[in-house]
């Protein structure tokens, strides 16, 4: 009886957190990871650069469904989640993203004083990013920009320095993030017109919000294929890798429309988990040979 509580609470939380994304930045950290370190780093290196990402990466989640939770509420789409049903309270879930916070902190102050001095920025960033769908449309780009903590702290983890490589990473992983964020955000259109929340289709509608999200897409190709010049590591693999990708973002787009958002989970989440593990074999397999 306990173990099955226990098995369903964890279950709860993945859920909440939506554990399953994990790959959108993780991929990005662990290429970021093996570049820096010109192959594999220490155990310990490995080791606390993982706690930080997951401290980091699900209390970033778990925040956000905290702090949308009345907006959630109103939403039909969204009303289902464990907050707005009750099936968890607000005290545990801010214990819980505590936990996790404390958790990337010491992570960071294990692996070298500088990115425990910019671990309060990545914070920053996690918490804001909830709110600024309240005043800004920039918010896809907030969401991008804190998702791009993962490869340049990667970075930073391993050298202790930044450099032009993790910074065109990070921009690429911002703008991906963006894009695919953009296309979720337009099956709430209505929602957010009519409830003063802001977002790119909300601001620009939804035809010019697909192009914009093209558009970011687009320019995350370039930027990874800079990413390949600039390291001696990687090669033919991984440019085979961003062929495929360019062809799943293309996949991607094609999918959905002004007048047809039925494949907006499909195009913005499954396609872009498929493009994160393509990504990831890839960029391991070139910096690894």
């Amino acid at each position: 009886m306990i173990l099955n509580k226990a098995i369903e609470k964890i279950h709860d939380y993945g859920v909440l957190v939506m554990f399953s994304h994990t790959i959108f930045s993780l991929s990005f950290a662990l290429i970021s990871m093996l570049l820096a370190s010109n192959g594999l780093p220490s155990p310990y290196k490995i080791f606390w650069i993982l706690l930080a990402f997951m401290g980091a990466r699900t209390g970033a989640n778990a925040i956000n469904r905290v702090i949308d939770a009345e907006i959630d509420a109103k939403n039909p789409r969204t009303a289902t989640r464990q907050l707005p049903q009750g099936l968890m309270k607000k005290k545990e879930v801010i214990l819980f993203v505590i936990g996790c916070f404390l958790l990337m902190v010491i992570s960071a102050a294990m692996l070298n004083p500088l990115c425990l001095i910019l671990s309060p920025i990545a914070l920053f960033l996690m918490v804001i990013y909830s709110y600024t769908k309240r005043f800004t449309w920039a918010c896809h780009l907030v969401l991008g920009i804190t998702s791009a903590a993962a490869p340049v702290g990667a970075w930073l983890a391993i050298t202790g320095k930044i450099s032009w490589l993790p910074l065109f990473m990070g921009a690429a992983n911002t703008l991906w993030v963006a894009g695919f964020d953009i296309i979720y955000g337009a099956q709430d259109y209505d929602f957010d017109t009519a409830n003063g929340i802001h977002s790119i289709p909300a601001r620009f509608g939804v035809r010019n919000a697909l192009h914009i999200s093209t558009l970011f897409h687009g320019i995350t190709l370039c930027l990874l294929v800079i990413v390949g010049i600039l390291s001696s590591h990687l090669g033919v693999i991984y440019y085979i890798g961003l062929t495929i990708i360019s062809v799943l973002f293309i996949a991607e787009h094609k999918m959905v429309s002004p007048n047809n958002l039925t494949n907006v989970k499909i195009a913005s989440y499954g396609i872009n988990q498929i493009i994160s593990i393509t990504f990831l074999i890839c960029g391991v397999i070139d910096a690894l040979i």
